[in-house]
C-alpha cells in the first residue's frame, strides 16, 4: 500500500497532473527587491514533469509558492510559479489573451 501523500505533495498534485496532461512548461518567477522577476534563460523554464519536483524542493526549504495555470482560448498553455521567502508583492495578472485556469498558494490561507 503506497504511503499517504505529504501535505506538500497533495498541494502540488493538481498542478503536476494538469501540467503533464496539457504539456505545459513551468515558468519560474522570483520575488526580488519587491517585484517579480523571471529569468530570461532556459533555466527559468521547467518541463511539465519537472514542475512538482522542483517546487517541492523549494517548499521543503521554506519558500512560499503561488502557482497559476494559464490558458489561451480555454486551453492550458503555461504554468507560472511565483516563489518568495519573506514577503511577496501582489501576483501580477496574466498577460492579455491569457486567463487563469487553475491556481494554488502555499502555505494555504
Amino acid at each position: 500500500m503506497p504511503a499517504a501523500p505529504t501535505p506538500i505533495e497533495a498541494f502540488l498534485a493538481p498542478l503536476a497532473r494538469l501540467a503533464v496532461r496539457h504539456d505545459c512548461e513551468g515558468q519560474v518567477i522570483w520575488a526580488l527587491q519587491g517585484d517579480w522577476q523571471a529569468q530570461d534563460d532556459e533555466a527559468s523554464m521547467l518541463d511539465p514533469d519537472e514542475i512538482a519536483f522542483y517546487a517541492e524542493g523549494l517548499l521543503l526549504d521554506g519558500r512560499c509558492l503561488h502557482w497559476q495555470l494559464l490558458a489561451e482560448n480555454g486551453v492550458p498553455v503555461l504554468a507560472r510559479l511565483f516563489f518568495w521567502q519573506d514577503a511577496a508583492p501582489p501576483v501580477p495578472p496574466p498577460e492579455p489573451g491569457l486567463a487563469i485556469a487553475a491556481e494554488g498558494r502555499w502555505p494555504p490561507g
